[in-house]
């Protein structure tokens, strides 16, 4: 059979899809094609830096809460009906203006008793004191005896005594009088208002409380082995950051007060951290951090930073001249302006080349260039 003949025969024999696949085999085994290689990327010019190995201290963060340097609950010295309340939650108020008015009935009626008390003091002490100039003027001419005498005298120091003493009691029932309206002790801001019209004000209970409007501090427990450590004292300079304002970074804080011993349960101090002049609600959040020794640290500069895709990419030239993109961990100094370099806390060993300057990461093994200057 010829070998024509045979093929017919076999495609007769076979079904139509594997003949096809048959003359794609054949067709294969015919000769092979190579695929050619990926054109190179272009290569890229930058400046470099090295990442610098350095000592930095190391810090200990403390979270605390933020107060206002001046605060005070108002109370009345009056037990009375409250018959105005003058102020808001919030409201600002000056030094000396009125907070709320109490009910000056029960006051001014213990003014009037007073006063009463010392109108009679008086009467007495001036009847006393004729006494006595007639018991002077009989004794001259010795028609009363030393005794009398002296009892005259002294009827006229215990009159004169009661009305000093009936004195003290006008002054103080006009003092609560005045209490009658519950005054601002100094300029600040409205934190509570603890009563409404109609409630019983009495003394030591509060009825407002106020904060002042500027000055605020950082109130933190520091433990007692940290506290040693970094060597709190007053006027110490800390470091503080509010949860609440990071656009405000970190604030520099000064130690103003540290409690004379640690608590006996918590054992830490308490440490008030005066802060700058900046606008912050009392009750607020921060933290402030501490210096509790030296560690290791690689710097680089800002520049060598690329953000893609909330990442933190840096870009690493390679023995060989090649781009090697790295995924870091950034601290200190990450936000563009607060620093020449920022810190890298993971992705770099020290030591490295990278690229500055490149706004995207170029392709791996893309060969890099010094740039001109």
């Amino acid at each position: 059979m010829t070998p024509h003949r045979s093929f017919r025969a076999l495609s007769l024999a076979l079904p139509h899809g594997s003949l096809l696949l048959t003359a794609l085999a054949l067709a294969a085994c015919g000769g092979s094609h190579e695929v050619p290689p990926l054109p190179e990327p272009p290569p890229v010019a930058a400046q470099f830096s090295v990442a610098e190995r350095a000592t930095a201290a190391a810090r200990t963060g403390f979270a605390g809460t933020v107060t206002a340097e001046r605060s005070t609950a108002v109370s009345s010295r009056v037990m009375a009906m409250v018959t105005a309340v003058h102020v808001d939650l919030g409201d600002t108020v000056a030094a000396g203006q009125t907070l709320l008015s109490i009910d000056p009935t029960a006051a001014q009626g213990q003014v009037a008793q007073a006063q009463g008390g010392l109108a009679q003091a008086e009467a007495a002490l001036t009847l006393a004191k004729r006494n006595l100039e007639r018991f002077e003027a009989l004794a001259a001419t010795h028609s009363a005896s030393e005794l009398e005498l002296d009892m005259a005298r002294m009827q006229h120091e215990q009159a004169a005594g009661a009305v000093k003493q009936a004195r003290g009691a006008v002054d103080s029932a006009s003092s609560v009088a005045r209490e009658s309206r519950v005054v601002a002790p100094f300029a600040g801001r409205v934190a509570a208002r603890l009563v409404e019209v109609g409630d019983l004000a009495a003394p030591g209970r509060a009825l407002v409380t106020i904060e002042s409007s500027g000055g605020r501090r950082l109130v933190v427990a520091v433990p007692e082995t940290v506290a040693r450590t970094a060597g709190l004292a007053p006027g110490l300079a800390v470091v503080v950051t509010i949860d609440a304002r990071a656009d405000l970074g970190e604030l520099a804080g000064q130690v103003a007060e540290i409690s004379p011993g640690p608590d006996p349960v918590s054992h830490s101090y308490t440490v008030k951290i005066d802060l700058p002049a900046v606008e912050l609600p009392a009750g607020a959040a921060g933290r402030v951090y501490l210096a509790t020794g030296q560690r290791d640290t690689v710097r680089i500069p800002h520049a060598a930073l690329i953000e893609s895709g909330g990442l933190s990419l840096v870009v690493v030239r390679d023995e060989a001249g090649r781009a090697q993109s790295r995924v870091v961990t950034v601290g200190a100094g990450a936000s563009a302006g607060a620093s020449d370099s920022v810190e890298i806390l993971s992705g770099l060993a020290g030591g490295e080349s990278v690229a500055l300057g490149l706004g995207v990461a170029p392709a791996a093994g893309t060969r890099l260039d010094e740039a001109r200057q």
